[in-house]
C-alpha cells in the first residue's frame, strides 16, 4: 500500500474518531487526510474527488451550526448557553479528553437552575444535549459522506 494513502487513511479515521470525541479538529482532519492524497496524486481525478469531498464537508458545517442552533436558540436564553461554553472549556482542562462534554451540560443546568428553578432546568439541559447531539450527527455525516468520496476516488485511481 502506497504511504500516502495509509497517512491519508490514517488522518481520515483519526477525524472521524475526532467529531465523536471533541478533543481534535475532526473535520478538518478528514478534509486535510484527502488533500494530502490529492496533493500526491496530483491529477484530475484526485483534485475532483478533494472538490466533491470538500463540499460535503462545507454542507456539514453549515448544517451542523443552522439547523440545531435554531432549536437550541428556541429552547435556551444566550446567557445560558455562554455558562455552558464557559464550564465546557474549564472542563475540557479539568477534565482530558471529555471534560467538554460533562462540562457543559453542568453549565446549562446550573445557569437554568438558578434562573428558572429545577423544574425548568432539566427541560433545557435536554434540549441542549439533544441540540448537541444532532450537531455532532450532521458533522458525522458529511465526515462519512466525504470519506465514502475519498474512498471511490482510490478506487478509480
Amino acid at each position: 500500500m502506497n504511504p500516502i494513502v495509509l497517512g491519508s487513511g490514517v488522518l481520515v479515521v483519526v477525524g472521524l474518531f475526532g467529531i465523536l470525541v471533541p478533543v481534535l479538529p475532526g473535520t478538518v482532519l478528514v478534509g486535510v487526510g484527502i488533500l494530502v492524497w490529492a496533493v500526491a496524486e496530483g491529477t484530475a481525478a484526485a483534485w475532483a474527488t478533494f472538490a466533491v469531498a470538500a463540499l460535503c464537508l462545507a454542507v456539514g458545517l453549515v448544517v451542523k451550526y443552522a439547523v440545531p442552533g435554531r432549536r437550541l436558540k428556541a429552547a435556551v436564553p444566550l446567557s445560558t448557553l455562554v455558562a455552558g461554553g464557559v464550564l465546557a472549556v474549564v472542563g475540557f482542562f479539568v477534565i482530558p479528553v471529555v471534560g467538554a462534554l460533562v462540562g457543559f451540560p453542568i453549565g446549562i443546568y446550573a445557569a437554568e437552575r438558578a434562573r428558572v428553578g429545577h423544574a425548568g432546568a432539566w427541560p433545557s439541559t435536554k434540549a441542549a444535549l439533544r441540540a448537541l447531539a444532532h450537531s455532532m450527527l450532521i458533522e458525522l455525516l458529511a465526515a462519512l459522506a466525504a470519506t465514502a468520496v475519498w474512498v471511490a476516488g482510490l478506487a478509480l485511481s
